[in-house]
C-alpha cells in the first residue's frame, strides 16, 4: 500500500514541492469541471514540459495511482473529474506560444495556453486560429484536443482535428513522442487523429502544432427575430439547403434570450420566440450577395425582424450574448445541466419538440442554445441542487433527452465529449465489438485502466458511484492509506 505521505514526497521531488497541492482546501477546487459531478483528488501536480510531466506519469504508475489529466477544467461532459481520486496532472505551468510561423502559417504552443490567447498573438499577422468554443478566454488548447472541442466558427471550418498539424505527447506509459508534424498530409496511421478526441485515456500533450487562417476581409453578422423554435429550425434548413455555409449559424431560444439580455444587454429582442445569429465571411462582393439571399429566407420563412451587424463592436455584442448566454442562466435556477447531442438539421423541429415535452414532464426549465448550422444541440436543464433528489430527476431527465437525439440518427456529442457522464449511453451508437476495438487502443499507449479512469468506454467496477464529499478521507488524516 501507498500513504499519502510517500507519494507527496515522490511527486515533490519529481517536479518541487511548491508544484505540488495538498491541502483539502487547494483540492476541492480540482474535484469538479463544467458538469454536476464532484470527486476530490489526492494530490494537484503542475509539471512543466514533457520531462516533468513524464516523471510525474511514471511515480503514478509505479504506485498504481490513478491519474486525471486536467487543463482549465472548463470541460463539459466530466472528463477533468477524477473519478478514483487518484493524482490530477494539470497544465497550467505550460502556457507559452513557442513559435508563430506567419509564412507558413502555422503556431506551437503549450497545452496551458487559453484558445483567445492564440487569436489575439495571431491578429497581428492577420491570421487567427479557428476552433473558438464560447468558453474560449478560459479553455486551453490541450484540453481543446483532448475533447476535439468545436464553437460557433466550426460549421464551415471545422472542429479542432482539422486544425492540429502534429503534437509532443506522453503516453499514460510515461513515453514521449510526436504524432504527426508541421505539414497537413502524413503517411501511416493517423495517430494523431486518434489522440485528438481522445478525452484524457492516452496521455498528455506537451507542444502542439497548429494551423493558422488568414482573417476574413468582410464580416457580416445577421440577427433574424423568429416568433418560435419551428420556424428557426425550418429556416436553418433552408440556408444550408440553399448551398450557403455560413462561417456560423447558431440558435437561442426565448429562456436564454430573457436571461442574457437581463445579464448582458447585447440589444436581443426578449420577447421573441427564437433568434438566429448568421455569420457571413470572405470576400467583400461574395458575402453582400450572401447577406441579401439570408435575409430572403429568413423573411420567407417568418422572421419578424433581420438586424444587419457590420462594425466589430456591433457584432462583438451579439456575440457577447451567446458566449455568456449559458452564465445568465443562472440567473434563473443556480444550477444548470448541459447536454451535448447532434441531430440531422432536418429532424431539429422534431427533437425540440420532445425536449419540450421532457421538460414539461419533468417540471425543469429547459434553456435551448446552439450551433444549429450542424445540428450541435445545447439543452440546459436548469435546477437547484439544494432540493432532494433534484440531480436524479435531472440526470433522468438528460438522459431521454440524448435518447431522443439518437433514435433520429443522431450521436451522442458534438464537441464536449463522452467523459463520465455518457459514457453508459456509449452502447446505443456502438456494438459490444466496436467498444472492444475501441478499448484495445489504450493499452498501446500504455494504458491499463488507470489513466484517466472511467471516461469515454463504458466502465466496470469502480466507476458507478461518484463521492460528493471527501468526510472519509478528512477522518483518515494525512497518512491514510491511498
Amino acid at each position: 500500500m501507498t500513504t499519502r505521505r510517500e507519494l507527496l514526497a515522490r511527486l515533490g521531488l519529481a517536479i518541487g514541492e511548491e508544484h505540488v497541492l495538498w491541502r483539502r482546501e487547494d483540492l476541492m477546487v480540482y474535484g469538479f469541471d463544467g458538469t454536476i459531478e464532484k470527486q476530490t483528488p489526492y494530490a494537484v501536480a503542475f509539471p512543466k514540459g514533457a520531462e516533468e510531466v513524464a516523471r510525474v506519469i511514471r511515480i503514478c504508475n509505479e504506485l498504481r495511482m490513478p491519474v486525471t489529466p486536467r487543463g482549465a477544467g472548463t470541460g463539459l461532459s466530466g472528463g477533468a473529474v477524477p473519478t478514483r481520486r487518484g493524482v490530477v496532472i494539470a497544465t497550467a505551468r505550460m502556457r507559452r506560444i513557442i513559435e508563430l510561423d506567419p509564412v507558413n502559417r502555422v503556431a506551437v504552443v503549450e497545452p496551458g495556453l487559453a484558445n483567445i490567447q492564440l487569436s489575439e498573438a495571431a491578429a497581428e499577422h492577420g491570421l487567427f486560429y479557428a476552433p473558438d468554443p464560447s468558453s474560449q478566454k478560459a479553455c486551453t488548447i490541450g484540453g481543446n484536443v483532448a475533447e476535439n472541442a468545436g464553437g460557433p466558427h466550426c460549421l464551415a471550418l471545422g472542429v479542432t482535428t482539422n486544425h492540429i498539424l502534429g503534437m509532443e505527447v506522453v503516453t499514460a506509459a510515461g513515453e514521449t513522442t510526436w504524432l504527426g508534424g508541421r505539414v497537413p498530409d502524413s503517411f501511416g496511421y493517423d495517430l494523431r487523429g486518434v489522440f485528438i478526441g481522445s478525452e484524457g485515456t492516452l496521455g498528455i500533450v506537451t507542444q502542439i502544432v497548429v494551423r493558422l487562417l488568414p482573417l476574413p476581409a468582410t464580416v457580416v453578422t445577421l440577427l433574424a427575430v423568429f416568433d418560435s423554435v419551428e420556424q428557426a429550425s425550418h429556416t436553418v434548413s433552408a440556408i444550408i439547403g440553399s448551398g450557403l455555409v455560413p462561417a456560423a449559424l447558431e440558435m437561442m431560444d426565448r429562456v436564454t434570450l430573457q436571461a442574457a439580455e437581463a445579464g448582458l444587454q447585447c440589444g436581443y429582442p426578449p420577447d421573441a420566440g427564437a433568434v438566429l445569429l448568421v455569420e457571413l465571411d470572405g470576400i467583400e462582393d461574395v458575402v453582400e450577395t450572401q447577406v441579401t439571399g439570408a435575409r430572403a429566407i429568413c423573411y420567407e420563412l417568418g422572421a419578424t425582424d433581420v438586424r444587419t451587424a457590420r462594425e466589430a463592436a456591433e457584432r462583438e455584442r451579439l456575440w457577447k450574448g451567446r458566449k455568456g448566454a449559458i452564465g445568465s442562466l443562472g440567473r434563473i435556477r443556480p444550477n444548470y445541466y448541459i447536454l451535448d447531442g447532434v441531430v440531422p438539421r432536418s429532424r431539429l423541429v422534431e427533437v425540440m419538440a420532445s425536449v419540450d415535452e421532457v421538460s414539461a414532464r419533468y417540471g425543469l426549465p429547459i434553456a435551448n442554445v446552439f450551433h444549429a448550422g450542424d445540428g450541435n444541440l445545447h439543452p440546459c436543464v436548469l435546477f437547484d441542487e439544494r432540493i432532494p433528489g433534484e440531480t436524479a430527476r435531472v440526470l433522468s431527465a438528460g438522459a431521454e433527452i440524448m435518447k431522443a437525439c439518437i433514435d433520429v440518427g443522431g450521436s451522442l456529442t458534438g464537441e464536449h465529449g463522452v467523459g463520465f457522464e455518457k459514457q453508459q449511453f456509449m452502447p446505443w451508437l456502438y456494438s459490444e465489438p466496436d467498444l472492444e476495438n475501441m478499448a484495445r487502443i489504450r493499452p498501446a499507449f500504455g494504458n491499463l485502466g488507470d489513466f484517466n479512469p472511467c471516461k469515454l468506454l463504458p466502465a466496470g467496477t469502480g466507476c458507478g458511484e461518484m463521492a460528493h464529499n471527501d468526510a472519509a478521507l478528512r477522518a483518515a488524516g494525512p497518512d491514510a492509506y491511498v
